[in-house]
């Protein structure tokens, strides 16, 4: 009973257990699920934001000229050259104190060579004992055991591998197998199971050597007997101090100083000092981590300004884009463009563009759309009493309604015909005058030959034109306008055409030219009944005639149109008046109409 018990308690805490070890895990994942779910809202954002091809490309020049000015500083860096001279002083001058302190301590081999002490005293720097004095040279050897200690206590706290060689090249004594005085720990040698390394991390010290030597040559270790195949201890122990850098098979730095340990200018050995391997590069890596740093902070701030700054482009760039189709759509009557103009660069002058154009082009587009409505209305008439005509003629019984009938045909056809010719002229105007170039035009030549022309060609309506110049005071002497002579030409000729078709036989229709300072006036005034009130706004309308004293269709009501449309195509304005004299009871009395066109000069 109690092993069942037990067994339970034992399930329940393995189940207990398990939850609870559930509970951690669940707990230890809700972090990384906060964080997935939040990399997944960013990109959620950034695909909801859709940056643009423009944004992305700002931001993607900003950081490739980033990136380029980074690896220049990486790559051609003064920090590795100033730090190796930097590196070579400091052990030259660290050899200089260690070699005078290594001279210090060498002694004397006093059961060799007998001394003569009043000699020795008479001795100068660097003289011994010459052959002729029956003696040997002096010799200060280094006594290892005695140099050891000194070597280790000044080396030691300087990380620096100091070797010492004698005047032939042997290796003394080496601080990286000092371990106390005079006693030798063991060289530093690869344990044979270590693996060796694979394709990759090879390729990888491949490269690094390929970038970290440059010029420099390869760091060899020679054997304790070879210590003259460095030729700065070669250099060295001829008395002149010398320095060399190489790189070692890890593409890792490695500067050497060798410093000739003399006594009295006898020169006893050389002491080599030698950074360790990675030293100096571990500082430039340290420099470059910073320069690093640096730059993925430059990088997030150059990400957001290029953003930024891509935003008042891109995305006005982007809101006209959309505008413009929607003008090509056309799904509302009138598409607004948005309106950038108070920015004062090329996106607000390219929003007052747009905008301007798309209004010309709706402006264009109701014209056309009126202009086909009134053709429509205007051929209309003619047709429907053509069709009338045509098809009372076979009812019609007698020779006199024949005719009758004959006569409206004939009456609408050359009606037709006119409108035709008003229509089609009128339709291909804006045309013309957008393909020709404007040039300058002469007023005083032009006004000349058109109003000779009219005078030439209608002699049988018993009306007279004339013509005159006047220039207003400070007003230039020509008379010159830009834009197309003739077209301005059809303007004159229609208006003197309708001042004639209004004043009656003997009258006389004066054309005057009046230059202004900032432009041209042309007037053309008639002794005709002059123009009701209410229809000088009408006037200019298309196909719209007032003319009770000639029969129905025998105008197009064009003219006056075209010429309110080639003058606004120039840049003018054409307006209509009454002129007007005092009457017998001393009211104003209509004498005639007025027709006034200005236009800017060249």
């Amino acid at each position: 009973m109690t092993m069942h018990i037990d067994e339970a308690r034992a399930d329940e805490m393995a189940a207990g257990g398990s939850g609870a070890s559930g509970g951690r895990a669940e707990r230890g994942r809700e972090p990384r699920g906060g964080i997935i779910g939040w990399l997944k809202r960013v990109r959620r954002f950034v695909a909801f934001k859709g940056f643009s091809s423009l944004t992305r490309r700002i931001v993607l020049l900003n950081l490739a000229g980033l990136c380029a000015l980074v690896s220049g500083i990486l790559y051609l860096s003064e920090f590795r050259s100033g730090l190796i001279d930097a590196r070579i002083q400091s052990l030259l001058v660290q050899g200089e104190i260690i070699a005078a302190a290594i001279a210090s301590s060498a002694q004397v081999e006093t059961n060799a060579i007998t001394l003569d002490p009043e000699r020795l005293l008479e001795l100068q720097a660097g003289e011994s004992y010459g052959p002729d004095d029956g003696f040997a040279p002096l010799e200060f050897p280094i006594n290892p055991e005695r140099v050891a200690p000194v070597l280790r206590r000044l080396v030691g706290p300087t990380r620096t591998r100091a070797r010492i060689y004698d005047r032939e090249g042997q290796l003394l004594l080496d601080s990286r197998s000092l371990y106390s005085r005079g006693e030798i720990l063991r060289y530093d040698l690869p344990s044979p199971n270590e693996p060796k390394p694979g394709v990759m991390e090879r390729a990888w010290q491949a490269v690094q050597l390929w970038f970290g030597r440059g010029d420099l040559p390869l760091y060899k270790e020679f054997g304790p007997q070879a210590g003259k195949n460095y030729h700065e201890v070669a250099s060295a122990a001829l008395g002149a101090k010398a320095s060399e850098v190489r790189v070692d098979e890890r593409g890792q730095v490695v500067v050497s100083v060798a410093v000739p340990v003399q006594r009295f200018r006898a020169i006893l050995g050389v002491l080599l000092l030698s950074t360790q391997s990675g030293e100096i590069d571990a500082a430039v890596k340290a420099e470059r981590f910073v320069i690093v740093r640096v730059f993925l902070v430059a990088a997030v701030v150059m990400v957001l300004l290029s953003v930024l700054l891509a935003g008042t482009i891109a995305d006005p760039v982007r809101k006209l884009a959309a505008a413009a189709e929607r003008v090509r759509r056309r799904i509302k009557s009138r598409v607004e463009i948005p309106d950038f103009t108070a920015r004062s660069d090329e996106i607000g002058h390219l929003s007052g563009a747009l905008r301007d154009m798309t209004g010309a082009l709706y402006n264009r587009i109701e014209a056309i759309e009126s202009f086909a409505a009134d053709v429509a209305h205007e051929l209309k008439n003619p047709l429907t009493s053509l069709r009338s005509a045509v098809e009372t003629l076979p009812l019609a019984k007698s020779d006199t309604s024949r005719n009758r009938l004959l006569e409206v045909i004939q009456h609408d056809v050359k009606r037709l015909d006119r409108l035709i010719s008003d229509i089609s002229d009128a339709s291909r105007l804006d045309a013309e005058l957008q393909r020709q170039e404007a040039a300058n035009v002469d007023l005083k030549q032009l006004l000349e030959m058109v109003v000779g022309l009219a005078q030439d060609v209608r002699k049988d309506d018993g009306v007279c034109v004339s013509l005159s110049f006047e220039r207003a005071h400070g007003a230039p002497a020509d008379f010159l306008v830009a834009g197309h002579a003739s077209r301005l030409g059809q303007v004159v000729d229609n208006l003197v055409s309708n001042a004639r078709s209004f004043s009656p036989s003997g009258g006389s229709v004066r054309v005057m030219c009046r230059r202004l300072k900032d432009g041209a006036e042309i007037v053309v005034d008639d002794d005709g009944p002059g123009i009701r009130p209410d229809a000088l706004a009408r006037i200019f309308e298309r196909f719209y005639t007032d003319r009770p004293h000639q029969g129905f269709g025998q105008n197009s009501g064009l003219g006056l149109s075209i010429s309110r449309q080639i003058a606004e195509a120039h840049g003018g304005t054409i307006w209509a008046e009454n002129r007007t004299e005092p009457g017998a009871d001393g009211t104003p009395q209509v004498v005639g109409a007025r027709f006034v066109v200005r236009l800017p000069t060249a």
